[in-house]
């Protein structure tokens, strides 16, 4: 899933993301386990105001989206910084990663790895961030949990107000696979415009999760709750999760 018309509205409609608090979780994860510094790449970089910030911070960013709407807002914002220069864009699909090189870090949130089903396709991205992750390396992302498909969106729809536009957000929930079907409705108030857009996103079993991250070669080192960072709870709506890989290759081939 690539958002298209969508990415120039995206940062209005997820104004309420508290990115400072998600900047200190991550940097603070990657620096327990050694990691602060070096290439770091972040797997569906969007808009890029995290992009930005680790950049900022000091690490070697290589911003990765299949957008390439959202790049250009990314760039543009780059650009007013004066930081151009100091990370790499590339617009790749997840699923056909190639970094030329090996990283330190990377990191994917806002649900993209939730986008990215199904199922064997998710093991895919799993599988290619490992190949290019150094012994060692950190790897924090978040996914969307069961409970908030089911119990969340659901069968429910959300209607988003930007300065000079509408969005209405419809979710169709289906059990047997987990996954969410979106349709996402955006009205232009000035001009009168409507464009659509519509993707899904996939749910799976936290052990599911977790045995896929081992098969390649990761370990497991904390699950928290994606929205306030302490604990996971049984209302958990997102799982962010650290993981570091081991020495072993198992998987990577």
């Amino acid at each position: 899933m690539a958002y298209n018309e969508f990415a120039y509205f995206y940062d209005e409609f997820n104004g309420a993301a508290d990115y400072d608090a998600l900047f200190r979780y991550i940097t603070g994860e990657l620096a327990a386990h050694g990691v602060t510094e070096g290439i770091l790449a972040d797997l569906g970089c969007g808009t890029g105001d995290l992009t930005l910030m680790l950049t900022q911070a000091g690490y070697d960013v290589i911003g990765i989206d299949r957008s390439e709407e959202m790049l250009s807002v990314l760039r543009e914002k780059a650009d007013e910084l004066g930081l151009t220069g100091r990370l790499l864009l590339l617009r790749q699909d997840l699923l056909a990663l190639d970094l030329y090189g090996t990283i330190r870090a990377a990191v994917s949130t806002f649900d993209t790895f939730s986008h990215i089903g199904p199922l064997e396709h998710f093991e895919q991205a799993i599988r290619n961030a490992a190949y290019f992750m150094e012994a060692g390396g950190v790897f924090v992302f978040d996914v969307n949990t069961p409970y908030k498909h089911q119990k969340i969106l659901a069968e429910n729809t959300f209607d988003l107000e930007a300065e000079d536009a509408r969005c209405c957000w419809r979710n169709c929930f289906d059990e047997d696979t987990g996954r969410v079907g979106i349709t996402i409705d955006i009205d232009y108030l000035e001009t009168g415009e409507h464009f659509q857009e519509r993707f899904c996103e996939y749910s799976y079993p936290l052990d599911t999760v977790q045995s896929l991250l081992e098969k390649y070669g990761f370990a497991v080192a904390r699950v928290a709750d994606g929205e306030d960072f302490g604990p996971v709870r049984p209302d958990s709506p997102r799982w962010i999760i650290t993981a570091v890989k081991q020495y072993t290759q198992e998987g990577k081939n």
